[in-house]
């Protein structure tokens, strides 16, 4: 079949503090791809980074990227059938490599990856009217459930990934540092998986409340509370996540972290982090990373159908893509906001 060509609007980042919504031409071949009208979008930390910073790390803009990773539609068929709800994987791996194959994709060696600057060109993301995308990353959903709830679709795989990376927490005491909108999710997903005991720490009183709403049993301000019994006897918790990347969170897991016992690092730091490494390999602690995801996507999907997560809570606005300046910039600040969604409703 012929390539097709569409041209519809998007919101592109150039850098620092340069975010707007220009017209984008799309090529693509219906033969190989799914063509997607994107009707909702998340905004997450790295789309803040990429307009506060003009980059993520390492990953700095060399030209004009649509951001957005976080993204639900509905197909548009080309056959007359009719369009499907789906959730857009944001990642496409060549499902060739070693890791591919190994059943590792996120570590998948040409990945392709919504809204990311880490290749040359970069790679389009999509907060955009419309993506083409192959059909294994379209994962059709039940059409009752409200965009609302799916749209959270690719930060709980995030979260689930982070869960199935400790191995387990089925009857396991656990802690999250860290409650904003991924450490909440993680603290849902372990609930969904059975821990007995989630203890959650922010610096923020809103962010500690609704930790307990996501299903923490208890909220802890890490700077006021008195976290000395919880270090006692080699410390407490069977299992640990870090989803803040602060350097203090980092090094105080290891001391709240049971001899044995998992620490799963979810948020990320650009810079170097000092370890007391002679405590954490004294007590032979499994020091393990959470990238992304694999096959947690699909299973979020069903999670978020299911209501085994509800993720409403977290959604402090909707706002609609054409406003998308006005929309980061309360998602960047983080007294005020969580999770704000984009609409690319007409």
């Amino acid at each position: 079949m012929k390539t097709e060509f569409l041209t519809f609007d998007a919101c592109y980042v150039r850098g620092k503090k340069d975010l707007y919504v220009a017209a984008k031409k799309l090529e693509y071949d219906p033969s190989k791809e799914l063509l997607v009208r994107i009707t909702r979008g998340g905004i997450c930390g790295s789309d803040i980074h990429y307009y506060q910073h003009g980059g993520v790390g390492d990953f700095i803009l060399k030209h004009p990227m649509v951001l957005g990773h976080e993204v639900i539609g509905e197909t548009v068929p080309n056959d007359g059938s009719n369009p499907v709800k789906v959730a857009v994987n944001p990642g496409r791996q060549c499902n060739n490599c070693e890791y591919c194959l190994e059943g590792k994709s996120n570590q998948c060696l040409d990945m392709r990856f919504f809204g990311s600057a880490m290749r040359n060109p970069h790679v389009d993301g999509g907060f955009a009217q419309y993506v083409a995308v192959r059909a294994d990353q379209c994962i059709p959903y039940n059409p009752a459930i409200d965009e609302d709830i799916m749209a959270f679709a690719e930060p709980l795989a995030v979260a689930i990934h982070a869960v199935n990376q400790a191995g387990t927490v089925l009857g396991k005491k656990v802690l999250v540092t860290g409650s904003g909108p991924i450490g909440a999710l993680v603290i849902a997903a372990c609930k969904a998986a059975g821990a007995a005991e989630i203890v959650a720490t922010d610096l923020v009183e809103r962010n500690r409340q609704l930790a307990i709403v996501m299903g923490a049993t208890r909220a802890l301000d890490p700077i006021k509370a008195d976290l000395t019994p919880l270090r006692s006897g080699k410390g407490y918790f069977d299992v640990s996540f870090e989803a803040s990347g602060a350097i203090p969170a980092i090094q105080g897991n290891i001391d709240l972290t049971r001899a044995g016992g998992v620490m799963v690092q979810v948020g990320m730091n650009p810079g170097m982090v000092d370890l007391p490494l002679t405590r954490m390999l004294a007590k032979e602690i499994r020091f393990v990373g959470a990238f992304r995801f694999i096959n947690e996507f699909t299973t979020s999907v069903q999670w978020l159908e299911k209501g085994l997560v509800d993720p409403r809570p977290l959604l402090t606005s909707v706002f609609h893509f054409r406003d998308v300046v006005k929309a980061i910039e309360l998602a960047g600040d983080k007294s005020q906001a969580l999770k704000i969604q984009l609409s690319f409703e007409e």
